[in-house]
């Protein structure tokens, strides 16, 4: 079977408990209505300080500085009305203030994390581009972090390689947390070697990181997809410390984080893991691990079609005794499970309906709808006091009553999802993107929480061109990545 050539689904950056310029020559920041507030929120997606929770898209197949596929990020700031395409600003390597140069193929916006690393009380946005050429060093890849201040994200901060001679692709995945117990947000980088790093809080603007850390994951050498594919953050002992999670081709690895460093406690699930989420789905304040196993081999008779398995945390960490498996062959949830409609490409988490207990989005980007082929739909499921179930799951797609669009092959809706609340009302709103829609120059779609879950009404749908994003001959691929997914 062949993967969507996409594939930015692996987007394992929650926060765990402890942590929660022009552009593209030209990019647009619309000014918040009576302008930010004086004390910024703290929250670790509010990238201009207003009390509203933003959202962070990557388009890593769009034209910067006139290089194609240079790559751009997109934020759309949250409000008392939620999000619109009119309020955004779009930065890329080409902006004010921003290290590097938009160069053809970097692809920035692969990957995209969030928190506040310098502690001003503005989110900052950390932006992975693996394939970025440093030097003679191809694919060496680069990490950078875009400040948050009054006036949006501004201007950023390189993260130096510690290891360029001895992997690739660093900043194929990123999580953010306080991983050292010292109360300052850290940022995990993984790359294609089994180092991975940890870039320890107390950033600074001209700086960048306080100290960094290396540990070696159990990564097999050599084996594909190589490296660290995926990281998460997520306090699963509730030690007020967070852990990482580490997916790779050889399973994925629970590390406790500590003052002392970060410790192996235990497998979650074998083989690649095509998306990692991280939430307390039953509220017993240990975080619980997500794992999305989107393509299944002969010898896993679980779903055909794909899956997700929600591994509980406990005193010790994550409780592998403790799981459920959740596929279109579960009770509940809407669909069949057929062969390669890839349930569980994506993941994210929050509370959808305000009732304390954070809910599920999962999506399923080869999901073939009527003659419509790779259309792609998303599920979100309620957690409540036993935890995630599919009795009353919802189900998503552009033909759902009130979803504006229609599907079409190669739309890919649901390619990245992203769950928060935007418009401080109390309940999480559902964002998706479909990166393939029009011919790869991406979309997003964002319904509102309600207390019923997840409305249609008043659904909102934006695609490339809405926030300064040009085809230029090029695939954008706008929605091809989330921040907090």
């Amino acid at each position: 079977m062949s993967r969507p050539h996409h594939k930015r689904s692996r987007r394992p950056v929650v926060l765990g408990a402890t942590v929660v310029a022009a552009a593209l020559a030209g990019g647009l920041l619309i000014t918040l209505p009576g302008g930010a507030s004086a004390a910024a929120s703290g929250l670790a997606d509010d990238f201009n300080g207003d009390g509203y929770r933003d959202l962070a898209t990557g388009a890593p197949g769009a034209v910067a500085g006139g290089k194609a596929k240079a790559g751009a990020v997109v934020v759309n700031y949250g409000s008392s009305s939620g999000i619109s395409a009119a309020r955004h600003k779009t930065t890329s390597q080409s902006s004010a203030g921003v290290p590097g140069t938009s160069e053809t193929s970097d692809r920035f916006g692969t990957e995209l994390a969030h928190g506040d690393l310098n502690r001003d009380g503005y989110g900052d946005l950390v932006v992975g581009a693996p394939l970025e050429d440093v030097g003679s060093d191809v694919d060496g890849g680069s990490v950078t972090i875009l400040w948050g201040s009054s006036s949006g994200l501004s201007g950023g901060t390189a993260i130096s390689d510690p290891n360029a001679s001895g992997h690739d692709r660093f900043g194929q995945s990123l999580a953010v947390g306080d991983f050292t117990g010292d109360g300052k947000a850290d940022l995990a980088v993984g790359s294609t070697g089994k180092d991975v790093w940890i870039f320890k809080g107390g950033f600074t603007k001209s700086a960048g990181a306080a100290g960094k850390l290396r540990f070696d994951a159990q990564i097999e050498s050599g084996a594909y997809p190589r490296g660290a594919v995926q990281l998460a953050a997520g306090d699963f002992d509730n030690n007020k410390t967070d852990d990482v999670v580490v997916a790779s081709s050889a399973g994925n690895f629970v590390y406790l984080g500590a003052t002392t460093g970060l410790t192996l406690q235990t497998e979650a699930g074998t083989g690649y893991a095509d998306a990692l989420t991280v939430a307390d789905f039953d509220r017993d304040g240990h975080d619980d691990l997500v794992v999305g196993t989107d393509s299944t081999s002969i010898t896993d008779p679980t779903a055909k079609g794909g899956y997700a398995t929600v591994f509980y945390g406990a005193t010790a960490g994550v409780d592998t005794t403790r799981s459920a498996v959740f596929s279109q062959d579960t009770a509940g949830v809407p669909g069949a499970d057929e062969s390669d409609d890839l349930f569980g490409a994506t993941l994210a988490a929050g509370d959808v309906n305000g009732d304390g207990y954070a809910d599920l989005a999962v999506g399923a980007v080869f999901e073939s709808i009527g003659s419509a082929s790779h259309t792609g739909n998303v599920w979100v499921l309620r957690g409540g006091a036993s935890g995630l179930t599919g009795t009353g799951a919802q189900s998503f797609n552009q033909g759902t009553s009130g979803v504006p669009g229609a599907n079409e092959s190669s739309d890919l809706f649901g390619g990245a999802v992203h769950v928060a609340d935007h418009n401080k009302d109390g309940r999480a709103d559902l964002s998706a993107a479909a990166a393939g829609e029009n011919s790869d120059d991406g979309a997003v779609w964002v319904l509102r929480g309600s207390t019923t879950g997840i409305k249609t009404t008043g659904a909102v749908n934006f695609g490339a061109s809405s926030v300064g994003i040009g085809k230029s001959g090029n695939d954008p691929m706008f929605g091809d990545a989330m921040s907090g997914s």
